[in-house]
């Protein structure tokens, strides 16, 4: 499955970006689609995930209440709105792929298809 991320940019803390996360493979709609982040340093950790048909969702509790992702209307998309940026949201976002996973949906070691990632900065 190719994916491919965009949206990312600079913004002053606070600040808002919505990032999409895209493929034209027909079986776009039956994955389940997270959101990972890695900052310079750190390792590569859960940001959100979304089950195949939009309705569950998981969300690491540093971005609770301010990010939301969903899955478009076309089934050909999959966003993550990201309200009231922090310096320490600063990282390369990635999306990520996969027809299933045990345990959290988030469990990073269950991700398939990777896309090539968009950064995202919030510094003023």
């Amino acid at each position: 499955l190719e994916l491919a991320e965009s949206g990312g940019g600079l913004v002053p803390p606070g600040g808002s970006l919505r990032l999409s996360c895209r493929s034209s493979a027909s079986t776009f709609e039956y994955h389940i689609i997270g959101w990972f982040r890695q900052a310079p340093g750190k390792e590569r950790e859960a940001v959100a995930c979304i089950n195949d048909i939009g309705v569950r969702t998981d969300y690491v509790d540093s971005v609770k209440g301010r990010f939301t992702i969903s899955r478009g209307n076309n089934k050909s998309a999959v966003y993550l709105h990201m309200d009231s940026l922090k310096p320490e949201d600063q990282a390369t976002h990635y999306c990520a792929a996969t027809r299933a996973t045990s345990g959290s949906m988030c469990n990073i070691g269950w991700y398939d298809d990777w896309g090539q990632g968009t950064q995202v900065t919030a510094s003023s």
